[in-house]
C-alpha cells in the first residue's frame, strides 16, 4: 500500500512539473517575434510573363510578438530570384517588407519558386512561394514589374 502511494505521489509531482514547463515555454513561445504578413505568402501568382521579362513583389510584414524580431538571411530556391530583405531588427509591433525580384531569363513553362527566411521566431524559417507561367520570347530583353 505503501508503494502505490510513493508511486503516485511521485507521478502527481512530475507531472504537475511538467505542466509548468510545458506553460512556461508556451508563455515565451507567445511572445516571441512572429511575423505577421498582410498577405498569402504561399500563393503569390505572377501570372503568365515573357521569357526574360523580370517582375517584382513587396511582402509587407509586422512583428507580431513582445521581441525584436531579427532576420538572419533570406535565401532563394534558384539563383533567378533575388531577395531583399531588412537588416535591422524590427521592434515588436513595427513593420517591414521583403522584396523578392523574379527574373524569367532561360526560364519557360511554370514556375514555382521558394524563398526562405531565417529568423529568431519559432519556427526559424518561413517559406514564401510564388509561382509564373513564362512563355518562350523570341526578344528576351523584356521588362516589367508587379
Amino acid at each position: 500500500m505503501r508503494y502505490i502511494f510513493l508511486t503516485l505521489l511521485s507521478i502527481a509531482l512530475f507531472s504537475c512539473g511538467s505542466n509548468q514547463e510545458k506553460s512556461a515555454t508556451s508563455s515565451l513561445d507567445d511572445k516571441l517575434p512572429k511575423f505577421e504578413f498582410a498577405e498569402d505568402i504561399k500563393n503569390t501568382d505572377f501570372g503568365t510573363l515573357k521569357e526574360g521579362q523580370q517582375v517584382e513583389h513587396t511582402y509587407k510584414f509586422k512583428n507580431a510578438g513582445d521581441f525584436p524580431l531579427i532576420i538572419n538571411n533570406v535565401s532563394a530556391s534558384c539563383g533567378c530570384t533575388i531577395p531583399e530583405w531588412p537588416r535591422e531588427p524590427i521592434g515588436p509591433g513595427e513593420e517591414g517588407a521583403i522584396l523578392v525580384r523574379f527574373n524569367s531569363k532561360g526560364k519557360q513553362g511554370q514556375q514555382f519558386k521558394t524563398v526562405t527566411i531565417f529568423a529568431n521566431t519559432n519556427p526559424a524559417t518561413t517559406d514564401i512561394q510564388f509561382k509564373a507561367d513564362v512563355e518562350a520570347a523570341k526578344d528576351s530583353t523584356a521588362t516589367g514589374s508587379i
